[in-house]
């Protein structure tokens, strides 16, 4: 029997003007690129800081506001820099070529071998050939991979160690212009170090009072020649950063959501998702008690909360991104096709929907990236959570909004050599709302920033490059958070910013990372670390004046 909320999800998707526009596309688009869009996750650090470097240093192009890239777009770039080899230097040579022994496979099917299935030796991939994949198969209409994941994490702190270790499968297959792509893993975390109110980067997962949580991503998607649309449960980061994002910043649990790509010509993109979220909060009216053999229990059933945001990006000049868009988390019995039609400013549709009761919450944002200075990559990110034009004039009220701004320079005056600035600040009660079933959350996880609401942090980094796919940083991480005010129950306007430090982190440390072969890494940091103030925003392992040495080792993500 077919559940009535699978039901509704399904009748909104096919209801929705979004679906329809995308049927038509599929019917009248051409097929014989058979180009592929399976997304490239936003964990794999190496390959997205390489587009960056590639990109600053006026090789390619990129948009940086709006990530996981899909890896066929990514092999296009490689592919773009290969032809202009003469101006990467020998490191960046090298670093292409590993790269490109991966990204070959999403050049279009038929790539590699053709018809039959191949296992790729460890000597063939450290040579450089190809990647390892621990099967692959491929012929003219048809392709798959499939790879393990494995890997472990141990933080050294003196009084307090914690470990992580996770395993699993991902596959990913291409069947003309349609791409599949599943990734399921079990994660081993002790103690648990990514609750949903830690102030910290590291993504959190579906816990069941224990230290071990399952987690699956995948989606189904149609790449036609300048779009593609999916159904996908992924992580995505909206927003230009080094040091998290502060629009959508990736770190809550992946959810289901319906994604819309567009690039219709060079100087516009588009990008749009609606997405179901997990409200965590009760819904009484659909629970209800179960008597069996085992005794009487409580079905409790979650409030329905979905999320629609589009983001519309411009290059009016080279190496020149200005992206905006607005987003709203409403909590409707069931998908809202006002919502659903992706170009719509939401909070003007929401005036209209909800006239005369209260509001959904909506947000605005916009993202500049400039890298029209060869080697510099200057930009600055803004997120509206609610904004009154009176209040600029005021000394006793704030707008509700978080802001980023900050700088790389890479490779000059020295070859492979980047120094990095970047500063955050949010205004109190950004990312927050005093309806639970509209917060700008997920499994109560925030979408934004990781610090939240009344915070500041600066953060600058020292990266050197000696080798290919081996990166050496020296960090500097200092950051605080004011009252929470929601907790205070306090006022909504006039709440004064970082009236006070309730939570500091300061932090000085050194990382080492290196890519042997393809999406296998290692790394060995060392962090000279001081929290104090409110200890529940942190992993108590962290918590203090420490000293914390981390290794870890990882193949796929």
């Amino acid at each position: 029997m077919v559940s009535t909320i699978n039901t509704n999800l399904f009748r909104g998707i096919i209801s929705s003007p979004c679906f329809a526009i995308a049927a038509l596309l599929m019917v009248f688009s051409r097929t014989v690129l058979q180009s592929q869009s399976a997304p490239q996750s936003v964990d794999n650090n190496g390959i997205y800081e390489f587009l960056d470097e590639l990109a600053s240093g006026h090789i390619i192009a990129i948009n940086q506001a709006v990530k996981p890239f899909n890896r066929d777009y990514i092999a296009r770039k490689l592919e773009e820099a290969d032809l202009r080899r003469e101006e990467l230097n020998r490191r960046q040579l090298g670093e292409l070529d590993f790269y490109l022994a991966d990204f070959q496979k999403d050049m279009g099917n038929g790539a590699g071998v053709k018809g039959k299935a191949e296992w790729v030796t460890l000597g063939v991939a450290l040579r450089g050939e190809r990647c390892f994949d621990m099967f692959y198969y491929s012929d003219s209409l048809f392709s798959i991979t499939v790879n393990p994941i494995v890997g472990g994490e141990m933080f050294y702190t003196g009084d307090g160690n914690a470990t992580y270790w996770r395993n699993g499968v991902d596959v990913r297959a291409y069947l003309g212009n349609w791409a599949f792509f599943a990734s399921l893993r079990d994660n081993h975390e002790d103690p648990i170090l990514g609750k949903a109110g830690y102030l910290a980067q590291r993504r959190g997962g579906h816990i069941k009072n224990g230290t071990d949580y399952s987690e699956m991503r995948g989606g189904i998607a149609y790449r036609w020649e300048w779009g593609d649309i999916g159904l996908k449960k992924d992580n995505f980061v909206w927003g230009t950063n080094y040091n998290g994002a502060n629009i959508f910043g990736g770190r809550n649990p992946s959810f289901i959501y319906l994604n819309l790509h567009l690039t219709p010509t060079y100087w516009f993109e588009f990008n749009y998702i609606h997405g179901w979220l997990n409200s965590m909060v009760v819904d009484s009216a659909r629970s209800f008690w179960v008597s069996n053999g085992y005794g009487d229990d409580y079905r409790e059933r979650y409030h329905k909360k979905y999320l629609a945001a589009n983001m519309f990006t411009f290059t009016p000049l080279d190496q020149l991104n200005i992206s905006v868009g607005n987003s709203v988390v409403y909590d409707d019995a069931s998908a809202n096709p006002a919502y659903l039609f992706p170009l719509f400013f939401y909070k003007s549709v929401d005036h209209s929907m909800t006239s005369g009761i209260d509001n959904m919450n909506s947000q605005m944002f916009l993202d500049i990236s400039s890298r029209q200075i060869k080697n510099l990559h200057l930009y600055a990110t803004l997120f509206i959570d609610e904004l009154s034009v009176k209040r600029f004039g005021m000394d006793d009220q704030w707008n509700f909004l978080g802001w980023k701004a900050g700088g790389r320079l890479s490779n000059f005056p020295l070859e492979n050599l980047s120094v990095t600035g970047e500063f955050t600040y949010s205004y109190p009660l950004t990312y927050q709302h005093y309806v639970p079933t509209t917060t700008f959350e997920s499994n109560n996880f925030n979408l934004g920033h990781y610090l939240t609401d009344n915070a500041r942090e600066l953060y600058m980094a020292l990266g050197y490059k000696p080798l290919r796919a081996m990166d050496i940083s020296l960090y500097f991480v200092g950051a605080v958070r004011g009252p929470d005010y929601t907790e205070l129950g306090t006022g909504r306007v006039g709440n004064p910013p970082l009236e006070s430090v309730e939570w500091e982190r300061r932090v000085v440390g050194m990382k080492a990372r290196f890519q042997p072969y393809n999406d296998l890494y290692i790394w060995l940091g060392f962090e000279i670390s001081d929290i104090s103030g409110d200890a529940s925003l942190s992993p108590p392992c962290f918590y203090g004046d420490k000293n914390i040495l981390d290794i870890g080792v990882t193949f796929g993500f």
